[in-house]
């Protein structure tokens, strides 16, 4: 297959699934193994395209991020609680991120382990919807030190691929009872610095090659990713903000069960 079709291909898969209780890097994962793709050729991709789709948060979230900063240099306590919320959510990520790299790399390499992981994770979306009682902070700044803290211990689990980097923030916060729409610009807002942080260490590991351009996919194509994954992801959290405000996340659920089981089968054959 033409590699730029790949390339626009991962980038709808990359736009679609960031910000959707799916796992944008299971579906990577399994899109390079099921269709052929050499994952190993398109690793580097995979990681860099997703700041296509990050940056589609602060093109729509603009006003919030300018207010949050202008609110930091007059020190008003909305602006810092905000701030505060959000370090607190990513930390536990970065540090655990930092200490088990090579075992998540590891992981990545294993399509079973993104099966399995739809499947249990859209197990655990059922059971947070019919158990959770949210209704209780509403706004990013409102949350507690505790309830920030615990939704980026719960972002954790999400090293696991398939788990699902948005699904954990945003049931961990549900099950924690936080208002629906608040828990999914929490993990918005989360997947800024968090998304930063994983494209950089992949660029840091890779920096000879990159700044080389000794690189299995080059710069063009990642470029074109990028792209396709920003203007994908535009749409898709517009869509994503209204359906929550009026449904709940059981669909997305039994997505992933499907996706999971009819992904053991395709690798059994």
């Amino acid at each position: 297959m033409d590699p730029v079709i790949i390339a626009i291909l991962l980038g709808i898969v990359e736009g679609l699934t960031e910000f959707l209780p799916v796992s944008s890097t299971g579906h990577l994962v399994l899109a390079t193994e099921i269709l052929g793709y050499d994952a190993d050729t398109w690793k580097v991709f995979n990681v860099i395209i997703q700041l296509g789709a990050i940056m589609a948060v602060v093109a729509l979230y603009w006003r919030t991020f300018w207010a949050v900063g202008a609110g930091l240099l007059r020190l008003e306590p909305m602006s810092i609680a905000f701030v505060r919320n959000i370090l607190l959510g990513f930390i536990p990520s970065a540090v655990l991120g930092l200490l088990l790299k090579d075992q998540i790399h590891a992981m990545l390499g294993s399509p079973s382990i993104v099966a399995w992981a739809l499947i249990l994770g859209g197990i655990a979306i059922l059971v947070i919807e019919r158990t959770a009682k949210p209704g209780g902070p509403s706004g990013v700044a409102q949350l507690s030190v505790r309830t920030a803290l615990g939704i980026g211990m719960v972002q954790c689990v999400s090293m696991i691929p398939g788990v699902s980097r948005s699904g954990a923030t945003i049931m961990g916060a549900l099950a924690m009872g936080v208002e629906r729409r608040t828990a999914a610009e929490f993990s918005f807002f989360l997947a800024v610095p968090t998304m930063l942080g994983a494209t950089t260490l992949e660029v840091l590991d890779n920096r000879e090659a990159l700044m080389s351009g000794n690189i299995a996919v080059g710069w063009d194509l990642i470029g074109i990713g990028f792209v396709v994954s920003f203007i994908v992801a535009l749409a898709v959290i517009k869509a994503f903000m209204a359906y929550v405000a009026r449904s709940g996340f059981a669909p997305f659920a039994w997505y992933r069960i499907a996706a999971g089981a009819l992904a053991l089968f395709l690798l059994a054959r």
